[in-house]
């Protein structure tokens, strides 16, 4: 008897942290029967993914549809997963994090009866409103969840507080860096071609500090995104030996203020959304990253690169704790301070990017999987 396991996601992060899952289970054909779902909360940016991963979904929703909001997605999620569930009847539902998705999907593998399993348990920032709507779904997420997988004991402890059961209660490390480690190696091989790869390679001036900038939070869009924008124009000027990128988000909100703030400083460049690979390569060659992005400070650090994330509070403390990390906000004096000083002091900079990077070690499917193995055996006995 084969264990059926569904593993549904949405959107890209999700996709790049449930990737290497999907292949770790691969390995194991004999014991499981795993399907892929994904809603296409994000769609171009998510077929990206998988393309590069090389995974083809078996149940693709394709949800994503003009002007769509938080009340629609939701709904549709869960009404459209319906069907699936019952189709494939799966014992195991496998969701990641804090989407609309993650938290929709949990609530239809509930009425389904199937075991839930959060990758990527246990986060919080304790503010319902910061990161928004991310906090409320990872948190219902765990209210619901029968397993869950923490990346770290922090995380884990999150859930402790919470009631949750200790025996439910993994840590494994985040799967990203599974991510991480598969795609770099992936990227740096002689087979490897990319279109915006090749694109980056003409754009860049190696004799420049590269300074790589992401942002795209809710919290952030209005006065946020003009603070960071001015605060990245004095940077520029204040450092013209360095060279700013930034790929740009395709919110509206984030647009503007970008591009009427930012167009035409001659060191700064800015680029469309990159590919997953493209933008791996591109963290690979930065000296420094300023982000509002969960996913780059887990991964950062295991390439040693320092980030400034621009956020007033993090889900993700054990960056800060340990330094790789330093929280800025969307204070323009201090963001232009911090990257000042990681610029010009060498020790400083050293200080932070030498250090042990708290997220894992690129095991943490395996890991996963292992349990799951235990845990289905039990299944199995009982049955």
């Amino acid at each position: 008897m084969k264990i059926k396991n569904l593993i549904i996601f949405g959107t890209r992060p999700e996709a790049i942290k449930m990737a290497p899952l999907v292949k770790e289970f691969e390995k194991h054909s004999d014991k499981f029967t795993t399907k892929i779902c994904i809603t296409a909360q994000h769609r171009e940016m998510l077929d990206q993914v998988l393309s590069f991963f090389e995974i083809i979904p078996d149940f693709d929703l394709d949800l994503m549809k003009p002007n769509q909001n938080l009340y629609s997605l939701t709904s549709d999620i869960i009404t459209n997963l319906k069907p699936v569930l019952e189709k494939f009847q799966p014992d195991y539902v496998f969701v990641h994090g804090d989407t609309t998705t993650t938290m929709a999907a949990s609530i239809s593998a509930f009425y389904s009866g199937a075991k839930i399993c959060h990758v990527e348990a246990g986060l919080r920032t304790f503010n319902m409103k910061s990161p928004y709507p991310e906090e409320m779904n990872r948190t219902v997420t765990g209210a619901i969840a029968d397993i869950h997988f923490s990346p770290t004991p922090t995380s884990k402890q999150n859930l402790l507080d919470e009631n949750k059961k200790q025996d439910c209660i993994f840590i494994t490390g985040n799967t990203v860096i599974d991510a991480l480690l598969f795609s770099v190696k992936k990227v740096n091989s002689n087979g490897f071609n990319d279109n915006e790869v090749q694109h980056l390679k003409t754009i860049l001036n190696p004799n420049k500090k590269l300074i790589l900038i992401t942002g795209h939070r809710r919290e952030n869009h209005g006065q946020g995104f003009i603070n960071i924008c001015e605060a990245l124009k004095k940077i520029a000027r204040e450092h013209p030996n360095t060279q700013i990128v930034y790929p740009v988000h395709l919110n509206p909100n984030v647009q503007k203020p970008v591009y009427e703030l930012l167009n035409n400083i001659s060191n700064i460049q800015l680029i469309k959304p990159l590919s997953y690979p493209a933008f791996v390569w591109l963290m690979e060659k930065a000296y420094l990253i300023i982000t509002d992005s969960g996913g780059v400070q887990e991964e950062a650090p295991s390439l040693g690169k320092p980030v400034l994330v621009l956020r007033d509070t993090t889900e993700r403390p054990e960056a800060v704790d340990v330094g790789t990390v330093l929280l800025v906000g969307t204070d323009q004096n201090k963001i232009v301070k911090e990257t000042r000083k990681l610029l010009l002091d060498d020790s400083a900079y050293c200080n932070m990017s030498k250090l042990h990077n708290p997220y894992g070690d690129g095991t943490a499917c395996e890991q996963i999987v292992n349990h799951i193995i235990m845990d289905s055996m039990k299944f199995i006995s009982s049955n």
